[in-house]
């Protein structure tokens, strides 16, 4: 019944050690700044609608700026998706519309007699969420950018 000292060292090991850190970098107190509390506002409806407007007017400008004499290259499409869409996003956010979340997608391929299809769902209120859209084709290149807004309460 009892284990030999052999056979405990045969057996597998079933425990992990490790070590953790806690760091108290975020704690109010030691900060010096005095705790801000906020209160709850219990808004359900923007006090200012998404300027879809606005934000067609930004796709379109920059969209063009950037594909319009563009040829199309896989590399070239890959890196310039990402830096589409953040200065797509750093526009809008710009625009200093409070209590929207932002997203923005920005698809980027090539023209050569195919057709795409591009779809999207999401869960949304339809009278104060919204979105804008621009397509851009070239020749060479297509580019569809949409930018989503979704209130958050």
């Amino acid at each position: 019944m009892g284990e030999s000292s052999l056979e405990r060292e045969r057996r597998p090991l079933l425990s992990v050690s490790t070590n953790s850190v806690v760091s108290h970098a975020d704690d109010p107190g030691e900060s010096g700044k005095p705790l801000v509390r906020y209160e709850n506002t219990f808004r359900l409806d923007p006090g200012r609608k998404f300027p879809v407007g606005q934000v067609h007017d930004i796709l379109k400008e920059l969209i063009d700026l950037r594909l319009q004499n563009e040829i199309y290259s896989p590399d070239m499409s890959r890196q310039m998706t990402k830096t589409l869409s953040e200065e797509v996003k750093a526009r809008v956010k710009e625009l200093k519309i409070p209590r929207y979340k932002v997203v923005c997608l920005v698809h980027i391929g090539s023209v050569n007699e195919q057709g795409i299809r591009i779809g999207s769902r999401c869960l949304w209120d339809s009278s104060v969420d919204t979105f804008s859209s621009y397509e851009l084709s070239n020749g060479s290149l297509f580019a569809v950018a949409v930018v989503f807004a979704v209130y958050y309460e």
